[in-house]
């Protein structure tokens, strides 16, 4: 799992869709291309933002959900927390004092 995310982390496109679903998840195909096109100036088509959200999904960054002919996009932030966890080393001595 954590070669998938890092894979879908490792596209700047991908960052950049995972920064618009932080800012307002819940976004339509639609809605996610206009925002990449107007703020970003990103000219991608919508089949590409579809492939990235669904790099991003198979990593379990975004989950969809269909609401009538809807496909709503909202970011899980659950993998990137296993990820930071995984590394985080919680100091219980304090800081660290330099030895050089």
């Amino acid at each position: 799992m954590a070669d998938d995310l890092f894979k879908a982390l490792a596209d700047p496109t991908r960052r950049t869709i995972i920064d618009e679903l932080a800012e307002k998840s819940g976004q339509t195909l639609f809605e996610i291309c206009s925002r990449l096109s107007m703020k970003h100036q990103l000219g991608i088509s919508r089949q590409g933002v579809s492939q990235h959200l669904a790099v991003l999904e198979a990593a379990g960054l975004v989950e969809t959900r269909r609401e009538g002919r809807y496909k709503f996009h909202d970011l899980n932030t659950a993998p990137l927390r296993h990820i930071v966890e995984r590394w985080l080393v919680r100091d219980t001595t304090g800081p660290e004092e330099s030895t050089s």
